[in-house]
């Protein structure tokens, strides 16, 4: 057998190049799996996981293409078309590359907002315009390299995206709403919040391109539009910060002693807080007598919890105890009363 023919046979240059590209995407594959993922699972964050994840698979397909367009043009035969095939393969490598930018964004970002504190989970809007902005640059590139006059395609995008534009005015006003909604901060995703009007509350989803979509205690999805929600009054109960007052309107009979019962109602709270979960274990409750109301003498008793939504079961753990030991304590709570006078 004459081996110099072989290795001069151009054929099966062509399929050597494609074996020993697989193989080495193979091995390549094996190194990231067996020895890269190992030393990233023992950081503390999970990002370099994320990143690893990402780039494996399309480093895999990079050296697979490469070996294909070495091997296509080791072929004579297929000179003719060279020009075809480096356009081909140009934006093969191009679109690899743009995928691959756009979902290393996809995790940086989040990981960004995460670490400066303004989101504890990005909203989707970012992710999807930051990709939009990368496959643009991806298209402008392409159409640069083949040297294609983007003035006509941008004259006519001009006149297009105006008449788009009046179109759609309402989903423009939305999406521009979003982006101020997610600069401005006013809400955040993960925010418990409400609407002025009481009749909306829950916790932010996610802030969409058109929509923001908020979560119920009742496990409900309520979807607003973005610029009706900018223009709203909202009380956002995670800003400053997630600890929130717990209130609880109280009163007792006119005849009480109010240092006892101030005494006796501190005494409850104080245990409330410190053995309930959810409640902040070091903060003094207290109360403050507020009104004379027309059967008994008003106060507030003023709690504090973790979240917003560990104030239900803290009152509800509180009323329990304060009616016990006022009971205990022959504190009493009035039935509401009406003096009638009859005339003679």
């Amino acid at each position: 057998m004459d081996f110099t023919v072989i290795i001069k046979n151009e054929y099966l240059q062509a399929l050597t190049i494609i074996i020993i590209s697989l193989v080495f995407s193979f091995i390549i594959n094996f190194i990231i799996k067996n020895y890269i993922k190992k030393l990233t699972e023992k950081t503390k964050t999970d990002l370099d996981d994320k990143i690893i994840e990402i780039i494996s698979k399309p480093i895999y397909l990079i050296i697979i293409s490469i070996g294909i367009y070495l091997s296509a043009k080791s072929i004579s035969l297929l000179n003719t078309y060279s020009n075809i095939i480096n356009a081909l393969f140009f934006i093969v490598g191009v679109f690899i590359v743009t995928y691959i930018i756009s979902k290393l964004f996809g995790v940086l970002i989040p990981f960004w907002f995460k670490v400066q504190k303004r989101f504890e989970k990005t909203p989707k809007l970012i992710n999807k315009f930051i990709n939009v902005i990368i496959y643009i640059i991806a298209i402008l590139i392409l159409l640069s390299h083949f040297n294609i006059n983007i003035n006509p395609l941008i004259a006519t995008l001009g006149i297009g995206g105006l008449a788009v534009g009046l179109a759609l005015q309402n989903t423009l006003s939305n999406f521009f709403a979003g982006l101020h909604l997610i600069s401005d901060k006013p809400i955040r995703v993960g925010d418990f919040i409400e609407l002025q009007d009481g009749n909306i509350s829950g916790y932010v989803e996610d802030i969409g391109w058109r929509s923001t979509r908020i979560k119920k205690l009742a496990n409900a999805i309520i979807i607003i539009p973005n610029s009706k929600l900018a223009e709203s009054i909202i009380i956002n109960n995670s800003l400053p910060e997630q600890e929130i007052a717990a209130l609880v309107q109280c009163g007792v009979s006119y005849k009480s002693d109010l240092k006892k019962v101030e005494k006796v109602t501190i005494d409850v709270a104080r245990n409330i807080q410190k053995t309930v979960d959810g409640a902040v274990k070091n903060f003094e409750p207290f109360i403050r007598y507020n009104n004379f109301g027309d059967s008994n003498i008003n106060f507030t008793i003023i709690l504090r919890v973790e979240k917003i939504v560990n104030k239900y079961i803290v009152i509800h753990e509180f009323i329990k105890a304060l009616k016990e030991r006022y009971d205990k304590e022959k504190i009493e709570i009035s039935w509401p009363v009406r003096k009638v006078y009859m005339e003679k």
